[in-house]
């Protein structure tokens, strides 16, 4: 089997492992960014086997330059969509971000009148 039968390459910033939805960035992260083995990855992601594991790690040595830009490109997106979303939170984050800010309005009050007390 060659080695890139185990990708889809859906565009040139979106290549999943055949079989799945997971993109091949997010075994390179663990893999790259928090040092983990591809056995803890492969447990970490149940629905990969070691094999696919290992074949997008070879991927990545075999296409270092590549591929280390594929995933520059990813991180800085990811950090445009973080940004984005902070600036313009959905209706749902908005709500949860008003009741936690009642509770701790509530809590302080309380706090207030037990030291009153």
């Amino acid at each position: 089997m060659q080695l890139e039968e185990y990708f889809n390459f859906l565009s040139p910033d979106d290549i999943r492992l055949k079989g799945s939805r997971i993109g091949i960035e997010t075994v390179l992260y663990e893999y790259i960014y928090r040092a983990r083995t591809p056995e803890e990855i492969a447990n970490l992601y149940t629905s990969l086997s070691l094999e696919q594991v290992y074949a997008t790690i070879l991927y990545y040595l075999h296409n270092r330059e590549q591929v280390s830009k594929y995933m520059a490109d990813w991180l800085e997106w990811g950090q445009k969509m973080r940004e984005e979303q902070k600036r313009n939170p959905s209706p749902v984050v908005q709500k949860l971000m008003k009741i936690k800010a009642e509770r701790k309005a509530q809590t302080k009050m309380y706090d207030t009148a037990i030291s009153d007390g």
